[in-house]
């Protein structure tokens, strides 16, 4: 996707949504950066960043909930991770082949700031600092997903609902009570296991008084007793 920044009147030095590496940068940094990106909306739904796409822009995620996935040969999709506000999204194309690998799409009504790679790239080279915070970003998320999937793969049905669910709480939303962004087979995607199963251990987990479910609404009832779960698996 090649965007036009001859437009552009975003104002990256007022912004309040910057990133932490963005925050570090020079007031001459930002207003490279301002000069060369563009603020735009999506709607729920819609594809951010299609597999296979040739890299031109680096993806600010400003507001809202992403998921990024892979569609299997089977054209069935692998959803690898929620993506929230203040993240960027096709880093490891910047660094690896320019090719993105993965594709984006909207959760939630989002907004974006697309910013042209090459001043990205260019702030990297330039800018220690900047360059250790968008390391520091990829680290963890590698390694977070890293451990999620490791996880995941040790553990039968049960012990997948349970970390999904302790993985909206905590990560997602960081609270209790949350309302899932998308239905139930995107859930199941996430966990790798069937819709029908993921449905069952939730009612089930709903029956023993884990959980209450009303509509995409899950509120955790006994955080101990489900973090039993996840660890047993």
């Amino acid at each position: 996707m090649i965007t036009d920044f001859s437009k552009t009147i975003n104002s990256c030095t007022d912004c309040k949504d910057k990133s932490c590496a963005a925050a570090i940068l020079h007031p001459d940094e930002l207003t490279q950066i301002s000069q060369n990106s563009k603020e735009t909306s999506f709607r729920k739904k819609d594809i951010l960043v299609q597999a296979g796409s040739m890299t031109s822009n680096i993806i600010y995620l400003k507001s809202g909930l992403v998921k990024e996935y892979v569609t299997n040969p089977d054209n069935r999709e692998q959803i690898l991770q929620i993506v929230r506000k203040y993240t960027y999204l096709g880093l490891p194309s910047l660094f690896g082949d320019r090719v993105n690998h993965y594709s984006y799409a909207a959760l939630t009504d989002v907004m974006v700031c697309y910013i042209d790679i090459n001043v990205f790239n260019r702030l990297v080279r330039e800018n220690g600092n900047f360059a250790y915070e968008i390391l520091v970003s990829v680290s963890r998320d590698s390694l977070q997903n890293f451990h999620r999937f490791m996880s995941q793969s040790q553990k039968k049905v049960y012990g997948r609902v349970a970390d999904a669910v302790i993985y909206f709480a905590k990560i997602i939303f960081e609270q209790d009570s949350f309302e899932l962004p998308f239905t139930r087979q995107e859930f199941a995607d996430l966990i790798g296991v069937s819709r029908e199963s993921a449905t069952r251990v939730l009612l089930k987990f709903e029956h023993e008084g884990l959980l209450s479910i009303q509509g995409r609404i899950i509120t955790i009832k006994n955080p101990v007793m489900l973090d039993k779960i996840s660890r047993n698996g």
